[in-house]
């Protein structure tokens, strides 16, 4: 093998999503040789944007929200003036009634009956009551409801949308990772934002306006990648397939691009790519109780189906969250209510994202069947007529969410600390670190390994030879 000119002194980078470009962008700022290795064809991983005729759709409502103003200020400035402020408007269809996300009062109470609501209200005051005297550990998600928001809430729709999502009990779900994902949220904070509207403004499920490019959440990955290139660069659809290390420091990888396998050497490794694949690419492999704690971590997968319309407007919300169980998909959202240029003057979309499993029967169905009953589902909602459909398109994505179930925690510490002998490998990002990441802390991710990077004292490098990465590197 002849390694490619310039490439011992430069950082790999496995993964072309948000947390991959962002290191990727810092690095190259501060003048640092620099190669991103992306599997796709495109950049930005879930956070990218499809294009389909002149419509535009994300996969799946990807908004931009943070209370860190250096993080703000990094975005802002990558983007200028491709910017806008979304309001938000959400809601959740749920007993035959659109009620309103976050609450309020007089929405709840009349759209779920002043019995249901009652009984809701009655149920929070005994677990604050019980809470007073002790409560039991909180494990899974369906203990941490409960203690937040009561019985009855959880089974009206917690319950049923939480293993919609997830397609696992609630019991086996992990309450450490809900408590970190709704930030602290409690039916009494909830009920305090609805009456105040000032108390959710740094609680990310309640915030009431967001960032978002006009062109589509991938405009960020799109940006990012520019930035690199300036001086770097991304190689598309390659794949990493070996991980070769030695003497606690990783020496190489084994990508494949069109079907050549091809050696890259380099001095700082940063992965987002899945923690569990890591893992298993390792060469030699890792021992044996590591490789069983990587198979026992599972990914939760997406379809999502966008159906495209001959209407101006469908719906007036961001998100449309469905905790029903005779409905198959879980949430919609219409990008040209967050800009006017995702779709064709005259036309929009709703893009309906189904929670699967890769070989169920969702992800297994026919294109033109998940369509169609898509649209049967839609026409049902009264959003549209069928005759209103004039285009389609459906994505499948692998490994879109961690899968948090009671004990992946303890699973997650025991890779961190292998991973963590390896003095030049830096594992971020929300598969990476197998981490409920928003799109802030994706970014923020990326920024920090790539500081960790910096922080090594490695000596900048040249990568204007790096085009002879394939070239000179094949074996």
């Amino acid at each position: 093998m002849k390694d490619a000119p310039g490439e011992k002194s430069c950082t790999v980078i496995l993964g072309g999503g948000l947390t991959g470009l962002s290191a990727g962008a810092v690095l190259s700022r501060a003048g640092f040789g620099v190669t991103v290795i992306e599997a796709d064809t495109t950049v930005g991983g879930l956070s990218k944007t499809m294009h389909h005729n002149g419509f535009r759709f994300d996969l799946g409502g990807h908004r931009f929200f943070t209370t860190d103003e250096g993080l703000n200020r990094f975005v802002q400035d990558l983007m200028q003036d491709e910017l806008i402020t979304v309001p938000r408007s959400s809601k959740i269809y749920m007993r035959d009634t659109f009620l309103d996300y976050p609450l309020r009062p007089a929405n709840a109470f009349f759209g779920l009956g002043i019995g249901t609501s009652l009984n809701i209200l009655a149920d929070f005051g005994i677990e604050k009551c019980r809470g007073l005297f002790g409560q039991k550990n909180c494990v899974s998600l369906e203990d941490w409801v409960i203690r937040n928001f009561g019985r009855t809430m959880f089974d009206i729709y917690f319950k049923v949308y939480s293993e919609k999502v997830w397609g696992i009990d609630c019991s086996r779900i992990s309450a450490e990772w809900v408590d970190r994902r709704i930030n602290g949220l409690s039916l009494a904070k909830a009920l305090k934002n609805a009456f105040f509207r000032v108390s959710g403004k740094k609680i990310p499920t309640l915030v009431d306006e967001f960032f978002y490019p006009k062109l589509g959440i991938g405009r960020i990955s799109d940006r990012l990648k520019d930035e690199i290139e300036m001086s770097n660069k991304v190689y598309l659809d390659t794949r990493v397939e070996v991980i070769h290390h030695d003497d606690n420091e990783i020496k190489s990888i084994v990508v494949r691009h069109q079907g050549h396998a091809d050696v890259l050497t380099g001095r700082q490794f940063i992965s987002s790519l899945p923690l569990t694949h890591v893992v298993n690419m390792l060469n030699p492999a890792p021992p044996r109780h590591i490789l069983d704690a990587a198979s026992r971590l599972k990914f939760r997968d997406l379809v999502v189906v966008a159906v495209m319309a001959d209407k101006k407007r469908l719906t007036d919300q961001t998100w449309i969250y469905i905790p029903e169980k005779n409905i198959p998909f879980g949430r919609i959202h219409e990008p040209t209510n967050w800009s006017e240029m995702m779709a064709p003057e005259g036309k929009t979309l709703l893009v309906i994202e189904y929670f699967s499993f890769k070989g169920d029967g969702i992800w297994n169905d026919t294109d033109a069947h998940l369509l169609e009953i898509t649209v049967r589902h839609l026409e049902k909602l009264g959003f549209l007529k069928s005759r209103d459909v004039c285009d389609g398109m459906v994505v499948r994505v692998p490994k879109a969410y961690p899968l948090f179930e009671v004990g992946y925690h303890e699973l997650c510490e025991e890779l961190y600390a292998y991973l963590g002998r390896f003095r030049n490998l830096h594992i971020a990002g929300r598969s990476g670190m197998f981490r409920y990441y928003n799109m802030d802390h994706a970014i923020e991710s990326g920024i920090r390994a790539a500081e960790a990077v910096i922080n090594t004292g490695m000596v900048s490098s040249s990568s204007a030879e790096e085009d002879a990465f394939f070239a000179g590197c094949s074996e």
